[in-house]
């Protein structure tokens, strides 16, 4: 019964290390119908042109907030995870620890 609870550990907190992580700061954030659209740059990346970010969610989510402009944590979350059909990310705030605190919002990335 141990090892079983140790496998499934291993195997819930593995992916959350392998997860890419960056600092973004949030511009701002609309509502545009149904959709929140947060307009963030990409602190971590030295040419601007590709550090735009247009971060979407379903505004009826859970997980769909528009955030303030601030700096946040984004974590990339693994091929196929998260409710979007598109590269999921979750954001979190700069000082937090992904493995153990709650999640502000879960988007889906896009890259300008």
């Amino acid at each position: 019964m141990k090892k079983s609870l140790i496998l499934l550990v291993l195997l819930l907190v593995v992916p959350l290390m392998a997860q890419d992580q960056s600092t973004i700061t949030v511009k701002n954030s609309q509502t545009s119908g149904d959709v929140i659209v947060v307009s963030a740059v990409n602190t971590g990346v030295a040419d601007h042109a590709k550090a735009t970010l247009d971060l979407h969610c379903n505004k009826g989510a859970s997980s769909c907030k528009a955030l303030p402009a601030g700096t946040y944590l984004m974590v990339r979350l693994p091929k196929n995870w998260g409710m979007y059909d598109c590269d999921n990310v979750d954001l979190y705030p700069t000082t937090a620890d992904p493995a153990t605190s709650q999640k502000l919002g879960e988007y889906c990335l896009e890259q300008k």
